[in-house]
């Protein structure tokens, strides 16, 4: 049997579409076959359409287009995912119930877009009818929240409608307020969603079909399948590669860790290391420019940034990110004496990227349309720059037999970019009204007192307490929804501890998405313990193990921005480009414990205490940095090369 048929047999023993759904609301949805499965595909499809037709010709007013936007989402949801996972098993079933609710929350939406010139003009005097519509269209949404999301993210808005309640605001005053302006439901997170993040998604389902996975993982076969403990590099750089257009760390865990984690565990790996290498690099995925996990855009909207000012910010952080998983997994290998696949599983580089290389050409006119090119191509917008990849990416598919797009994979793509668009849509509505109750009710300058009364003004302290809040309030809520909630809640008390605008928030981002593989709820981690068949509390650990540079980065960048390389010189960049990676490389060999040989803990010790001061981008702490780092090294060095003079007379004899 052959090593590739071998892998495809374990990596079978997995079913994928369980453990997404275990992990992933949004694959939990009801099976169809026969007629009910072409409406709901045809549903899918035009609503994509309907999206593509809104984006790029329509002319309606914003609240409209928003609220017709998760009014159609809403009735979709309620068609497609059940109440209870039990449900999921049953084929071509829908309750009552739920037809009722999808008619009833859709309802309420299209009332507001059918009635929007009457609503305008009562200028918040709502009636009776109004007030109960917009309840129903709430709860109505919490309850596809539930279904979709989770509860995680309900339980944080629903204390946030529960203060304002308590601070004296009536019920007729928050509905109006939560339904009925651009501050609550349709706000900002439904509006970026609407337009940007949509397409964004529909982008990366058109990509997917082009087999641009496979593509990714042979590529990293091909650059470090030969290295030692060469499969978990592979996961690593693949995972990196698969950030760029996914937008969940699960999804992104299970599609590539259904083939890197078998493999890992064949070369030698423990299943739970194999599983948090997975988890760790995928949920990293997220921090990876262009995209972020599309959280990029909402972004450049809070913070009134420009979206390129954005993607190169956090091009340095998501480098050191994925460098220092690389180092753990290369000196975890080295540790254990680890080989790499041998030539014959290993795809030829030049071959394969002349036959398929045309694929990154989506992603690079993508970054080159949202960025531009000085004195020859002007910045696009990013819904313009999506729509032109799309494009590019149905004509760059026919350029090769095994990536062709016809017309059925072009129907699958639209379907699947509709259907992946659901939980983030409903994700950005339903922290739409948190953002509507801090509006409403100021609490966000008050939890940014209350922190900062409790850190006594020290920023350390203050910045520990909110990478705690973070951590938690990101368990289990998708990407786009956890920087919703980060960039309002927390963001504003990073902000008032000193911290620039843009650093605040990467800060705060970085803390709520590494919650994804952060014991007690790491689902990225245990859906990747599923696939390793390992104890997932152990993989979270582990998981959060590799991933320390996310806990050290955000600090760095909170207090000193050059970090996100925004007024640097070139020099600046080379140099913090350097010492920062020299730095992760110091942290990673201390945390497992082997650079050249084995270390003691002393030389653990003084290589932690380097590598942190060499992230750190000044001149002073980059010399005592390197200056740690080398005599560990060296220390290593000379102690390896007596070892080997020793033996050698003992091999020779």
């Amino acid at each position: 049997m052959t090593p590739e048929k071998s892998n495809l047999i374990e990596t079978a023993e997995v079913d994928i579409q369980t453990v997404l759904a275990e992990y992933d609301r949004e694959s939990n949805t009801r099976h169809f076959d026969g007629i009910p499965d072409k409406l709901v595909r045809y549903m899918l499809i035009a609503f994509s359409l309907f999206v593509l037709w809104m984006n790029t010709i329509s002319t309606w007013p914003e609240q409209i287009r928003r609220a017709s936007f998760i009014g159609i989402i809403i009735f979709m949801a309620l068609i497609i995912y059940p109440a209870r996972k039990n449900t999921s098993k049953k084929r071509n079933y829908i309750p009552w119930y739920d037809i009722l609710l999808a008619l009833l929350g859709s309802g309420a939406f299209f009332y507001f877009v059918m009635n929007f010139t009457a609503i305008v003009a009562r200028a918040g005097r709502s009636t009776f009818l109004d007030l109960t519509i917009g309840i129903v269209g709430i709860l109505v949404l919490m309850e596809v929240c539930r279904r979709v999301v989770g509860l995680p993210i309900l339980i944080v808005v629903s204390g946030f409608i529960v203060y304002a309640f308590t601070t004296g605001f009536s019920l007729k005053r928050i509905i109006t307020h939560l339904f009925y302006t651009t501050e609550g439901v349709i706000g900002t997170p439904l509006g970026v969603c609407s337009t940007f993040i949509v397409l964004f998604i529909m982008l990366g389902a058109f990509l997917e079909k082009t087999q641009i996975g496979s593509f990714f993982i042979d590529i990293a076969n091909s650059i470090a399948g030969f290295a030692s403990g060469g499969p978990a590099k592979v996961a690593v750089i693949a995972s990196a590669l698969e950030g760029m257009y996914s937008g969940s760390s699960v999804a992104n865990t299970v599609g590539s860790g259904s083939v890197t984690i078998p493999v890992m565990k064949k070369s030698g790996y423990q299943p739970e290391f194999a599983a948090a290498v997975e988890a760790a690099a995928s949920t990293g995925g997220q921090i990876m420019p262009p995209i972020m996990g599309a959280a990029a855009f909402l972004m450049a909207e809070m913070t009134d940034t420009p979206y390129s000012t954005i993607a190169i910010a956090a091009c340095l952080p998501a480098l050191l990110y994925f460098t220092g998983i690389f180092m753990m997994v290369h000196f975890e290998a080295k540790k254990l004496g680890l080989k790499g696949l041998s030539k014959e599983e290993i795809p030829k580089f030049w071959s394969l990227f002349f036959r398929k290389g045309f694929l990154f050409l989506p992603v690079i006119v993508l970054m080159v349309s949202m960025t531009g090119i000085e004195g020859l191509l002007p910045a696009r917008t990013p819904a313009f720059a999506a729509c032109l990849a799309i494009v590019t990416t149905i004509i760059v598919s026919s350029f090769h037999k095994d990536t062709r797009l016809n017309i059925h994979s072009l129907g699958s793509a639209l379907q699947n970019g509709a259907k992946n668009t659901i939980g983030v849509a409903v994700a950005c509505s339903i922290a739409g009204i948190i953002v509507g109750v801090v509006t409403l009710t100021g609490i966000g300058l008050k939890l940014a007192g209350g922190l900062l009364s409790l850190s006594g003004g020290i920023p350390i302290i203050g910045l520990f307490f909110t990478m705690i809040a973070c951590i938690i309030l990101g368990m289990g809520v998708p990407t786009t929804a956890n920087y919703v909630i980060m960039a309002t809640i927390t963001a504003p008390i990073v902000v008032k501890l000193g911290i620039p605008v843009l650093a605040a928030h990467m800060f705060v981002f970085y803390f709520g998405i590494v919650a994804d593989i952060t014991p007690p709820v790491a689902l990225a981690a245990y859906a990747g313990a599923a696939i390793a068949k390992s104890n997932p509390f152990k993989t979270g650990v582990t998981a959060t193990r590799l991933a320390i540079t996310a806990f050290i980065v955000p600090y760095i960048m909170a207090f000193n921005p050059n970090m996100l390389l925004i007024d640097t010189t070139a020099w600046e960049v080379v140099w913090i480009l350097l010492t920062s990676i020299a730095g992760i490389i110091g942290v990673s060999a201390a945390m497992e414990g082997y650079l050249l040989a084995k270390m003691n803990s002393f030389e653990r010790i003084i290589a932690l205490v380097g590598g942190l001061l060499l992230i750190i981008p000044e001149i002073i702490t980059d010399f005592i940095g390197i200056a740690l780092i080398a005599a560990v090294a060296v220390s290593q060095y000379l102690i390896k090369r007596k070892k080997n003079n020793l033996a050698t007379p003992a091999v020779s004899k």
